[in-house]
């Protein structure tokens, strides 16, 4: 059965794991956080624990599919 203005296109489904972990700047940019900052804290060095603090773009290979798993820019 076609659609039409009676029966509208379903909603899709945000990835509950990927609006976790990533999230979309106000121009479009995806960031997220740095791994290997969880444990074996003391053997890094504090400069590389600020590093590992702060937000990172994701790589060009992996944006589009990211923007696929959160369709509506959370």
């Amino acid at each position: 059965m076609p659609r039409n203005s009676t029966k509208p296109k379903k909603k899709l489904k945000t990835h509950r794991g990927a609006a976790k972990r990533f999230k979309i700047t106000a121009t479009g940019k995806i960031v997220r956080m740095h791994s290997g900052k969880r444990h074996f804290t003391g053997t890094k060095k504090q400069g590389r624990m600020r590093k590992l603090k702060k937000l990172t773009l994701v790589s060009k290979a992996d944006v589009r599919s990211i923007k696929q798993m959160l369709p509506y820019g959370l």
